[in-house]
């Protein structure tokens, strides 16, 4: 969903009558005549095929088709009539890449909204990918990491990984447009430090250089980020900006009597995000509310020590699908061990 930059005109006899009240007084309009003032609010912008996209209003409303815009640069070929939802025709969009729409909005009494918005590329091939492995707990050394595995080919060009969720996160990535393959792995890295090294490899596997970077899958750089938060959190993944959920998962080493405010999760943040994860459908609970139960433990993990899905794993959406390997048992760019951390028993 596009978040619009709205600058707004009214027809100027309206404004002169607003001028000429305000001159004589507060004299009322006659019930039922009130003058409507108010311009078409854009709803959202979004890629709807390869070759259309869809402008929502709060109203009927038309577009001028002089003055839409879309960079970079789209041809567009036809604009549907004045309605609730306006399709625009235009050449085909590179999946996955970020446009920019700039157009005037104009209602039925002449109202006008000129906007700005965003929308990223239609994608017609969006992989099945899941979150496969990670380290919430890294080091200096090992910084945190995100595994996404693709279960089916694909073009990945828009597909969202976030440390959070859409609503409240703490960063995250678009994925440009690339083609992945049954079987194949992404290493996202969610503590970069800035070397030139650390390429986003859309080609070659082995481009990039950095900590941890993979030779055999292909690795991206979390720009910004300063890694996953260590006791509890969630990460999704979508379709796109606005779409659907693909992935998703909550982790946590509390419980619902660690804090009373949050329900146990110790910051408004991690509970609102757990909440979307869940009404996303991303994460099952075992009651009406999301609890840190109802995640993973992050306990026993290190930065060698990951999480991961088990091979006998049915992606359930839930915390059965996940264990802790041994020390050193990490597998970032490769199939799973299915090997589980047993902590030392304390001696009598």
């Amino acid at each position: 969903m596009s978040t619009p930059i709205v600058r707004s005109t009214r027809r100027a006899a309206a404004a002169a009558a607003l001028a000429l009240l305000a001159a004589c007084g507060p004299l009322p309009w006659p019930r039922g005549s009130e003058p409507d003032l108010r311009p078409p609010g854009i709803e959202d912008v979004s890629a709807t095929g390869p070759g259309s996209l869809v402008i929502a209003f709060d109203e009927e409303a038309g577009l001028d088709a002089e003055t839409l815009r879309i960079e970079p640069a789209l041809a567009v070929r036809e604009v549907s009539p004045p309605g609730r939802a306006v399709t625009v025709v235009v050449d085909a969009q590179s999946p996955g890449r970020e446009y920019r729409l700039e157009a005037t909005a104009r209602d039925g009494r002449g109202n006008s909204t000129t906007f700005l918005a965003g929308f990223y590329g239609f994608n017609a091939r969006v992989p099945r990918v899941i979150v496969n492995e990670f380290t919430p707990r890294g080091s200096t050394d090992h910084p945190d990491l995100v595994e996404l595995k693709a279960l089916t080919d694909g073009d990945m060009g828009g597909l969202v990984l976030y440390a959070g969720t859409p609503g409240s996160f703490e960063a995250r990535l678009v994925f440009p447009s690339f083609e992945v393959r049954r079987g194949s792995f992404i290493v996202v890295h969610c503590r970069p430090t800035g070397d030139p090294a650390e390429v986003d490899e859309t080609g070659d596997p082995g481009a990039s250089g950095g900590i941890d970077a993979s030779p055999s899958a292909r690795d991206f750089w979390l720009r910004g980020a300063q890694g996953l938060g260590g006791n509890n959190g969630v990460i999704s993944l979508y379709e796109r900006p606005g779409g659907p959920m693909l992935d998703g998962l909550l982790y946590s080493n509390r419980t619902s009597e660690s804090d009373e405010r949050y329900r146990g999760f110790g910051t408004s943040d991690v509970l609102e995000r757990a909440e979307e994860l869940v009404r996303d459908g991303g994460w099952r609970i075992a009651g009406s509310l999301v609890a840190p139960e109802d995640g993973m433990s992050p306990e026993g993990s290190t930065a060698t020590r990951s999480l991961c899905r088990s091979s006998t794993s049915t992606d359930s959406d839930g915390r059965g699908d996940w264990h802790v390997v041994p020390t050193r048992g990490s597998t970032f760019g490769a199939e799973n061990s299915d090997e589980a951390y047993e902590p030392a028993t304390p001696a009598p």
